[in-house]
Parts: structure tokens; sequence; C-alpha cells
């Protein structure tokens, strides 16, 4: 483990650790050095670039900055192999926070590979504050828009949005609510939503907290129409949208309220449900005017066979690198059961889902807390 040590001396503790999966290619990696030497000046840190120096590295409480090149493929065998590590060790995270920039050489693959990322390190314990991905595409087309608001280039746009997440993971703290509200959306049907059923076994474990529950089942759902940002914006003032309707009427002062927001995501087709996905996409004119940092997402995803990751990954992408929402470690229940009343059956569930609501209170009221 390499320390480095920027403008603080003698210092015992470093703000952070980098997270560098070794890359042998030296061409590949010079863009990102420059990122994270513009992105790290003044802070100091401890440098992890192998396994073998990740398999020996205390990292529980940490903040953690992953730092990877994906070169042309999207690949870094590296890093594949630092996931493995965090997938079968899910409490080597426990109250770390943390970030990710990726570096790549093609158009693609950047933001599938952070999603991923930041799934298997959340199941590890790792907490992420809103929009806790940077990343560089080999065109940096993706600045565009900040570029030309900060009225510089897209490599320093890219550089000052390095810079902006390192200071969101050294600075992030955990929420100190003493009776949270939490906003808990779905559109399924209670008589058969595994679901459903699988929140109310949380919600019990959950007295202390202020708790609405509003279904999008009912009442007709537009999907987001694609306003100019001129529109999208003068409606996001008025606390509206478009379209109006039970989002803009209902959803967007609770939003604002919370504290915390539970998506209940059944899985049907390896994808979120037609009304849940309106709903993000209906967010937009709302965060032109609001930002959702302070606020925590939780998910409680059921599926019929597999792919529950697909649906933690898209809710992950949607509201915490999007929206901004910060994701809690461990921000999700996922479970299978198929028929109805299935989720009944599975063996130890009632102590999941005790244990699920014990996250919810220790990341919203800044402490562990048991029934």
């Amino acid at each position: 483990m390499k320390r480095q040590d920027q403008s603080k001396t003698n210092k015992k503790d470093v703000d952070l650790i980098l997270i560098a999966p070794y890359c042998p290619e030296a061409g590949k990696t010079a863009r990102l050095k420059a990122i994270l030497q513009y992105s790290l000046e003044g802070y100091s840190w401890d440098e992890i670039t192998t396994v073998s120096e990740l398999e020996h590295a205390d990292l529980k409480g940490k903040r953690i900055l992953f730092a990877i090149s994906l070169g042309k493929s999207g690949i870094n065998l590296t890093w594949y192999t630092m996931m493995k590590y965090f997938r079968l060790h899910q409490s080597s995270l426990e109250d770390a926070v943390g970030g990710v920039i990726l570096d790549g050489n093609c158009e693609f693959y950047t933001k599938s590979a952070g999603r991923s990322m930041v799934f298997t390190t959340n199941r590890a314990g790792c907490t992420f504050p809103g929009r806790p991905l940077v990343e560089g595409t080999r065109t940096l087309h993706n600045y565009d828009i900040q570029a030309k608001n900060l009225h510089m280039d897209n490599l320093q746009a890219y550089m000052e949005a390095g810079r902006q997440l390192v200071e969101n993971v050294v600075q992030y703290r955990k929420p100190q609510c003493e009776r949270p509200k939490l906003l808990v959306l779905h559109a399924g049907n209670r008589k058969i939503s595994n679901s459903l059923q699988l929140w109310e076994m949380t919600e019990q474990h959950l007295q202390d907290f202020e708790i609405r529950r509003i279904s999008l089942r009912n009442g007709f759902i537009r999907d987001c129409r694609g306003c100019a940002y001129d529109v999208c914006h003068h409606f996001g003032e008025e606390g509206s949208c478009f379209y109006g309707g039970p989002i803009a009427e209902e959803v967007y002062p609770a939003i604002l309220d919370c504290d915390g927001l539970v998506m209940i995501c059944p899985n049907y087709n390896d994808a979120l449900s037609a009304n849940l996905t309106a709903f993000i996409n209906r967010m937009t004119a709302l965060f032109t005017t609001h930002r959702f940092y302070d606020k925590a997402l939780f998910g409680v995803i059921v599926s019929g066979y597999s792919g529950g990751d697909i649906v933690a990954e898209q809710l992950i992408s949607g509201l915490n690198m999007n929206k901004t929402f910060a994701l809690p470690g461990k921000f999700a229940i996922l479970e299978t059961a198929n028929s109805p009343g299935e989720i009944l059956q599975i063996p130890g569930i009632e102590e999941k889902a005790a244990a699920f609501a014990d996250q919810i209170r220790n990341h919203l009221k800044g402490r562990e807390s048991h029934d």
C-alpha cells in the first residue's frame, strides 16, 4: 500500500483510500492520473492497486475513491478480481463512504461498469453520496453541458467533477433524524404482491418512523414527454410538471418532505415496472430546481426467478447517480419469490426484514438501534 501525503505532515490517519486497480499499459492511464492529481490535491491518501493489498487492508469506516481505467474494452482485469473479493466479503466495507471515477477509451461501458461496481461495493456495506460516479468517455462529449455552464473546456469540466466528488466523499455525514420520514412508492396489488408483503414485514420494525405510502397503481401516470429545459425548469419552479396529475400533485410534495425514499420493486421482466419508471423520468422537472443529496434511497426487490441485481442497478443509476439521492450501505433487500405469498415461506425472512429495518434506522438516525 502506497501512502501519499500532500500539504499535510505528521498525520497518522489519511483523508481517504484510493483504490486504483493496476493497469499494465501506462498509456491508457495517463488521463486518469491527471484527473486524480487535480482531484486529490491537498488531501492525503493511501493507495491500493492489487488484490493482495486489498486483502490486507481494513476498509471499514474509511472514505474511499475507486478510480479505474477501463481502456477501449471497458474491462480492467485487476478490478474484476477485486470485485470478486468484495462479493465474497460482504462486510468488508461496513460504514465506508465511496465515490467512483471511471476513465474509458470509447463511448461505452463507463456507466454500466459504474452501476455494477457500485451495486457490488454497496452490498459489502459502502455508502455512496448522491451523484457518486464521475465518468470520462473517449471524446468527453458527456461533459458538453457542464463545460458550457462552467465556461471551460470538457477536460477541465471532467477535472472539476472529480474534485467535487472527492469533496463530497470526504465531507459526507449520515443524517441525524429524530423521527425520520419515509416515503414508500409502489405500484402493486397488496393481496398478491410479495414485494409489498416483504416491506410490511420490514415496516413493523420501524414504529419510530413517520411512514407515508403512495400507490402509483391507481390513476393515469404519464411518462416524461421530454420538454425543452426552459419549459421543464419553469414547471419545476412551480413544483409541478407539464402533465401535472398525481406525480406533481401528490408525489412531488412528498418527495420534498421525506428523509428517505423506499421503492417497492417487483421484478417481472428484469426491469422496473412502467409506473415506477415513469416516476423516475418525471422527477426531472423537480430536479431542475431541487437536489436530493440529503435524502436516502432504499429498495425492496423481489424477483420471480432471477435478476434482482439488474433492477437494483436501475434504481442506482436513475435515482442515486442521476437524481442525487444518497445510497446507504446495503440499500436494498433482494429476495426471490414467485407465487403470491411465497415470500413468507423463505427461511429466516422475518430476521432478514428486521435486519433491513436496522439498516434503514442506522442510516437515517445516524446510529445503530435494535428492536
